[in-house]
Order: structure tokens, then C-alpha cells, then sequence
């Protein structure tokens, strides 16, 4: 019962690290599409918030800092993303495909310049990293201390969702994001500013996208390297697709996802199994949930079309 009950909690543990990168980034995606803007460029946002979130934390001390930052970098990318898909009118896919090396080689080259011809930042000490809640509280390796000891952002996460929940369906802005991609001639008509919706939906993408690289480097592995989002981006995409382009839908999602890499954490502990088969369990769920799900869930009516404005 013991062994049961600790497992459990490295599950739970375990879950709680993978979610958060996802879910910001996934939570962030939502607003974009259902703007009318596609923005599969998510995966090139969360690498350039990972390498400044990083550099940030081991110049300032500070983990916060660091994650703001990144969430900064993001938003940035975002922003170039907005210009070219809605003043410069081109094609949203390829022009996230392009953010998609942009980011990471941006941040490679960046990261050579700084640190010696290095593809990797230092590596940063507790105190550099996101704090944890109830840290030496608990014992270490205890239910309490795997599922309770998190960082802080692992659950605040979740009070994020419920404020992407609130600002879709309760406020204005959220109200105008949702018939900006449903018709945006019929909300242009009714004076609404199609543009300015699209881009503060799309820097909102890129600044959460930027967050969820930042955690990953300040909690998950306390550096940035070329290889540290590892597809999360495209994972986050499909979250929600899975969770049918809404908050609440693209928390359970990720949720799922999450479990899924906690799941592969557990199983890569004494096993005998290769670990490289263990790491596809979070990829192959991904996979079934697009191939069963993606037809039942509805895309905005203009995503992805090309919006001019009246003149």
C-alpha cells in the first residue's frame, strides 16, 4: 500500500511538471485561432521564451523575472507572426512554419554569441529557478512532498485557465475575439476593430507560448538547450484541437497529455523496457486523440482566410 501510495504521487508529480508548459502554451493557442489567426508557430514561440527565460533567470537571480521575460520573447515572435499574417496578408501556415525555425535558430545563435560558442545556457541553481510551495515542509520522497512541493506555477496554471475561461465568455473583448473568427466582415459592419482583435489575440498566443518554454527551462530542466520544447508546441496544437478550440476543453486535454507524460515518468523507473519506447507513450496518445477527435471538433468559420479591411 505504501509503494502504491508513492507512486501515485510521483504520478501526480510528474503531471504536474509536464502540464503547465502545455497548457500556457495550448491556452494561448486558443485565442489566436478563435481570433481567425492560425498559429502553428506556438512550438518556435515556447523555444525563444525557453532560451530568455533562461539567460534572464542567471543574469537578474530571479526565476520570475526570468519567466516574465520569456513570455515577453514570445510575444515578440507573436507580434512579427501578426504582421505578416494580417497586414502583410500571407499565408498563416507557412508563416508559422517559418516562426517555427525562426525561433530556435534565433535562440541558438543568440546563445552562441553569449556563452563561448555554446548551444547551451549555464545551468541555474535552486534559487535562480521558479519557487516551489512548501518547500521543506514535507519529507522528502513523501505523498505529500511529490504532490504539494511543486513550483508555484503548476498550480497557478489552473487559476490562468479559469481567467481564459472568464475573459472568452464573459467580457467583451472575449465576445468580439469569438465572431472576429467566426465573421469578421459582420463584426467590421458593426465597428468592431477585426485588426486590432487579431493582434492582441495573437501577441496574447505568443506571450503565454513564451511562458510555457520559460517553465521548462526554470522547473523542468533548470537550462536551455536546442532540444528542451521537443514538439510541446505541436503537442499544445493538438491539445486543442482535441479540446475543440475552448479553455475549458483545452485544460482536460492537456491534462490527459500531462498524465500521459507522467505515466511515460513512472514506467521509465526500474523498467526493463527501452526507454526510447517509454517516451513515445505522450506522441502515440497524441496521435490517436487527433486521428479520433479532429473531426469532431469545429474551427472557427474564418480561421485561417484572409480578412481585408473595407475601404
Amino acid at each position: 500500500m505504501d509503494t502504491l501510495i508513492q507512486d501515485l504521487g510521483i504520478l501526480i508529480n510528474a503531471t504536474l511538471i509536464a502540464t503547465p508548459p502545455l497548457l500556457l502554451a495550448a491556452l494561448g493557442s486558443c485565442f489566436s485561432e478563435r481570433s481567425g489567426v492560425i498559429n502553428i508557430g506556438i512550438e518556435g514561440m515556447m523555444t525563444i521564451g525557453a532560451f530568455f527565460g533562461a539567460v534572464v533567470a542567471h543574469f537578474t537571480g530571479s526565476g520570475w523575472i526570468g519567466f516574465l521575460c520569456g513570455g515577453l520573447a514570445g510575444a515578440v515572435l507573436a507580434l512579427l507572426h501578426a504582421f505578416i499574417c494580417i497586414h502583410l496578408q500571407a499565408d498563416q501556415t507557412i508563416a508559422g512554419t517559418a516562426i517555427n525555425f525562426l525561433g530556435p535558430g534565433l535562440a541558438l545563435f543568440i546563445c552562441r554569441a553569449m556563452f563561448d560558442n555554446s548551444s547551451e545556457t549555464p545551468p541555474l541553481s535552486p534559487s535562480e529557478k521558479l519557487p516551489k510551495m512548501f518547500n521543506g515542509v514535507f519529507e522528502s520522497g513523501s505523498f505529500g512532498y511529490n504532490v504539494l512541493n511543486v513550483y508555484s506555477v503548476a498550480y497557478l496554471v489552473f487559476i490562468v485557465a479559469v481567467i481564459c475561461w472568464f475573459i472568452f465568455y464573459k467580457t467583451k473583448f472575449g465576445t468580439h475575439l469569438r465572431a472576429c473568427g467566426e465573421h469578421p466582415e459582420a463584426c467590421e459592419s458593426l465597428g468592431i476593430n477585426v485588426y486590432g482583435v487579431r493582434y492582441a489575440s495573437v501577441i496574447i498566443s505568443g506571450f503565454m507560448a513564451g511562458l510555457g518554454g520559460a517553465f521548462a527551462t526554470l522547473a523542468t530542466v533548470s537550462h536551455f538547450r536546442p532540444t528542451v520544447i521537443v514538439g510541446q508546441g505541436f503537442i499544445a496544437i493538438a491539445a486543442v484541437i482535441f479540446g475543440k478550440f475552448s479553455p475549458g476543453g483545452t485544460t482536460l486535454a492537456c491534462l490527459l497529455f500531462g498524465l500521459c507524460s507522467g505515466i511515460k515518468s513512472l514506467a521509465s523507473m526500474g523498467n526493463s523496457v527501452s526507454p526510447n519506447l517509454i517516451s513515445m507513450i505522450p506522441y502515440i496518445v497524441t496521435i490517436l486523440a487527433l486521428v479520433l477527435f479532429v473531426g469532431r471538433a469545429k474551427a472557427p468559420a474564418a480561421n485561417g482566410k484572409i480578412f481585408t479591411r473595407a475601404k
